[in-house]
């Protein structure tokens, strides 16, 4: 017996479009072939009701819940649907206990929870003795990184299926199915266009949901003559001008397109920076957060290859701090084309990373006396300056005091590119380093 939840029956004539076509079957279902197609794993456990716990993972409107629905018209199981929105830890408990009464004499559970990345980890952690156990089966779709956003005791005991953007064919081949389909618009001769029905695919950005919303809302907005709905062009065009961009200033994307930007950068790739940078702009990110990253990247990876690409970044930093949006936008898109274009080093990310190392292993090591202060007259009877050699009072500024650590005095952090302004710094370490094998005892 399955319980009654979101995948009851809905008076299909009052839902919306979407929900009025929502494949029923496998067959019925668009897209996402690399997981559904025959032989593949799946469909496999799908068709044969062999479920193990699973995560579905993907962007909206890919079909997470529309599988969800499938799995539970095709299952011998017990089917029960969670809210991550409305359920607490008291609704996950008592339905748990039901379920592993259930497991006892013999009954599978099957346990949908839709948007599970909002459970908090007591909630998700609520879930995780039944999952080993055994009583019940978890399905879970999610927007979010599994790794990030679901606890890793209970990731590891799911099986994670990635539902990918669906393609623009996928979109138009689905908005056909719906314009054809029973509950679609039963009533209605709709007359509309390939070249409008690409338009509505092209504009949901790979979301099933928001092409079948549009379709719906061009129909309701269009001239009607009787029973027939032509679809008119500046209609349709007044509901698709701008596209909805998927961008979570606290999600994956955010993560997945600040690096894409820094490794454009990176890649002395002007144009593909400007496109990330711009998406982030648009998506709503904080000015001031980028800004922040392109700070870091002048010294990461641009370093005293370019000794001004610093100073361009603080610069724009400052501006965005006393500007902000919209005004600051161009600030940051000249900072993106300087550090883009400017020679690339990081030999002073190098540095750091191979004295932290040193750091680490040596813990410690005392400051040599001989560059130690001494203002108590106890810690000059100590030695502490005893020694100590002024580089200002010698003609090549150098002298030959040791300033390392006696363990570590033959270690090298800093290695210098030939790139742009780095190759004064490296001549110059050339010249001290023949100095001191000159000089040095």
């Amino acid at each position: 017996m399955k319980q009654e939840s979101l995948f009851a029956n809905e008076n299909k004539q009052n839902s919306p479009l979407a929900n009025r076509v929502r494949p029923q079957t496998l067959e019925e279902f668009t897209g996402q072939q690399h997981l559904l197609a025959k032989g593949q794993v799946l469909r496999e456990i799908i068709d044969q009701d062999q479920l193990p716990s699973i995560i579905f993972w993907g962007p909206p409107g890919v079909g997470k819940t529309t599988l969800a629905r499938i799995i539970a018209n095709k299952t011998k199981a017990h089917f029960i649907t969670f809210s991550a929105v409305t359920s607490g830890i008291k609704d996950i408990r008592k339905i748990m206990e039901e379920a592993e009464d259930n497991r006892e004499i013999g009954e599978k559970t099957i346990v949908f929870v839709d948007e599970i990345h909002r459970f908090n980890k007591a909630q998700q952690d609520a879930f995780l003795p039944f999952v080993e156990r055994g009583s019940i089966i978890l399905i879970g779709a999610t927007t979010e990184n599994p790794s990030f956003e679901i606890n890793s005791a209970l990731l590891s005991r799911c099986k994670v299926f990635v539902l990918k953007q669906l393609e623009v064919d996928d979109i138009i081949e689905l908005l056909r199915k719906a314009l054809h389909h029973p509950d679609g618009f039963p009533s209605l001769t709709i007359n509309i266009d390939d070249e409008s029905i690409r338009l509505i695919a092209e504009f949901a950005n790979g979301d099933a949901r928001i092409a079948l919303n549009t379709l719906e809302m061009v129909v309701l907005n269009a001239s009607h003559n009787q029973n027939t709905v032509t679809i008119d062009k500046d209609n349709l065009n007044q509901l698709i001008n701008t596209k909805s961009l998927r961008y979570d200033k606290n999600g994956e994307e955010h993560y997945n397109i600040i690096s894409a930007l820094h490794k454009s950068m990176r890649n002395s790739d002007v144009d593909a920076a400007i496109y990330w940078m711009s998406r982030m702009l648009d998506g709503g990110e904080d000015p001031l957060y980028i800004a922040r990253r392109l700070v870091r990247f002048a010294s990461e990876d641009i370093g005293v290859a370019d000794t001004k690409a610093l100073e361009v970044a603080i610069n724009v930093f400052q501006a965005c701090q006393f500007l902000g949006m919209p005004e600051c936008d161009v600030h940051l898109t000249e900072a993106v084309i300087y550090l883009s274009l400017a020679p690339k080093s990081n030999s002073v990310y190098k540095a750091r990373l191979n004295a932290k190392k040193d750091v680490k292993k040596t813990g410690n090591d005392p400051v040599p006396l001989q560059i130690r202060n001494a203002p108590t007259k106890l810690m000059d009877e100590l030695g502490y300056g005893k020694d100590y050699q002024y580089a200002h009072s010698t003609e090549d500024k150098l002298t030959s005091m040791k300033t390392m650590p006696p363990d570590i005095e033959d270690h090298q952090y800093y290695f210098p590119s030939e790139q742009g302004n780095e190759q004064r710094f490296k001549q110059r370490l050339e010249y001290i380093k023949n100095w001191h094998a000159h000089h040095d005892e």
